[in-house]
């Protein structure tokens, strides 16, 4: 999992009303979907690279239509936002809560 893959609009959210810890976890909870989406996007693109390098070393020739990479990456960032798990799910909330108080700060 790649947190670090996740980037937060801060312009939408209006820090100053995030005081309790129930206000941070709705917050996060709201962000996580997209969140989650772009985790599964960034792992996409690093399998788009690593089935291309494959392919590149084997003697079949390789797909490296920018339509289609977008098409995979893309799908990959849904297929990971249905099928996280509840520990990947609760890792990302927390990280983004994380991420709320030290900007907030």
């Amino acid at each position: 999992m790649q947190k670090e893959q996740i980037r937060i609009d801060f312009g939408q959210i209006e820090l100053s009303d995030l005081e309790t810890e129930e206000d941070f976890r709705k917050e996060a909870q709201r962000l996580l979907p997209e969140a989650l989406v772009q985790i599964g996007e960034a792992m996409g693109e690093q399998t788009w690279i690593a089935l291309q390098e494959k392919v590149k070393g084997s003697r079949s020739k390789g797909t490296t239509s920018s339509n289609e990479k977008r098409k995979f990456v893309k799908e990959a960032g849904k297929n990971y936002q249905r099928g996280a798990t509840a520990r990947d799910r609760k890792e990302i909330e927390d990280y983004i809560v994380q991420q709320l108080r030290s900007h907030q700060e």
